[in-house]
């Protein structure tokens, strides 16, 4: 009986090994959301990874499958719990996760940044500095308050271009 589990792929490759897997007949699901991304002349909505460096992957549990599956080109390895045991993961996971993607309305990609957490700024002009979130206006719309000389700057800033600091 076939499980899904989490494959670990390289850096920027999802897009590419969930296709070379398609192509040895094996499920995946890919789970993507429209960014919005900024080059220094143009602005463009692409396709990115909800969960980049993952794809799932539908195959049975035992070890030629699992080895058929990593010697894919940009798989890496699986999830593991266990050493040595790939960790399955639920259905019902799965197919809630599918139904949210389908949906294809915006959805909150860091529900846990609250309102007080400290950011860091890492794309774009202030590219390293330190705020707080302020304020989440939409679900990828965010006002951060940088502390620049003593005083306070407040921007608006696509949730793309921050993380945890």
């Amino acid at each position: 009986m076939k499980e899904w589990f989490a494959l670990y792929v390289r850096a920027k490759h999802e897009f590419i090994t969930n296709g070379e897997l398609q192509k040895k007949n094996i499920e995946t699901f890919l789970p993507s959301v429209k960014r919005l991304r900024q080059w220094a002349d143009r602005k463009k909505l692409i396709d990115s990874p909800l969960f980049p460096g993952y794809v799932f992957v539908h195959v049975p549990p035992s070890n030629g499958e699992f080895l058929n599956v990593v010697k894919t080109r940009g798989a890496v390895n699986f999830v593991v719990g266990n050493p040595g045991h790939p960790t399955p993961i639920p259905r019902e996971e799965i197919s809630s996760l599918s139904i949210l993607v389908e949906y294809g309305e915006e959805f909150d990609i860091y529900p846990n940044l609250r309102e007080g957490d400290q950011i860091r700024v890492k794309r774009g002009p202030l590219k390293g500095a330190e705020g707080i979130l302020l304020k989440k206006e939409r679900p990828y719309m965010l006002y951060v308050n940088i502390n620049l000389l003593g005083r306070s700057v407040g921007i608006r800033i696509h949730s793309d271009d921050i993380e945890y600091s």
